[in-house]
């Protein structure tokens, strides 16, 4: 059975650099009628679970540590006995939101983590967070880019540990190299293509943020 892509939406807040913004985020769910890989838990381990339901959650794969993609992670981890997967130049910000609970596994560039019939392949992207990583399943022809890309351009690097040149690096050499006809789910709001962002790279660049 070909593994399938499930989306739900959680809200609650980002919280960084002492402010904090109410936030909707994607929670993408990898995997068929038996076992699922859960990308971002954010805010609310309950509704995740329920979609998970009574399916095996293999992993809980963390795009990056800010607050908004992790708080639930601990949370659900402890209810499915999943493991929580982070890049480890992320460490510190996940510190910040989970000072007494590590992260279960390091994800390492090129790792592919398995569910269902996906392959989910680690491209670290970082800017946005140094940890940031994308997921690639040339099976299913998307990436999930967290908050590196989005519809209309990178993820934000107006705070701590971000880095524009960096974000705009990671882009143009790990996820503008896809096919262009790759989705891109995001860690909010809508898909896009890697097609529809190509042309812009030298506008975002311009911008300058």
């Amino acid at each position: 059975m070909a593994a399938r892509i499930e989306r739900l939406v959680t809200s609650g807040q980002f919280s960084l650099d002492g402010g904090t913004w109410d936030v909707d985020n994607n929670v993408w769910l990898v995997g068929d009628d038996h076992e699922v890989v859960v990308i971002d838990a954010a805010h609310d381990a309950d509704a995740i679970a329920e979609a998970v339901g009574d399916r095996r959650l293999t992993a809980i794969v963390c795009t990056h540590a800010h607050n908004d993609h992790i708080d639930a992670a601990p949370a659900l981890a402890e209810r499915t006995g999943a493991m929580i997967w982070l890049h480890p130049d992320d460490l510190p910000l996940w510190k910040q939101t989970h000072p007494d609970r590590d992260p279960d596994a390091h994800l390492l560039d090129g790792q592919v983590i398995e569910a269902a019939g996906a392959d989910l392949r680690v491209l670290h992207t970082p800017g946005h967070a140094p940890g940031a990583v994308c997921l690639y399943d040339p099976g299913l022809g998307t990436v999930f880019t967290g908050d590196t890309l989005f519809k209309g351009g990178p993820g934000a690097t107006g705070r701590s540990f971000s880095h524009f040149p960096t974000i705009i690096d990671s882009i143009r050499d790990r996820l503008l190299t896809l096919p262009p006809e790759t989705k891109v789910l995001t860690g909010h709001g809508d898909p896009t293509t890697i097609g529809a962002e190509a042309p812009h790279l030298e506008e975002w660049i311009a911008r300058g943020h």
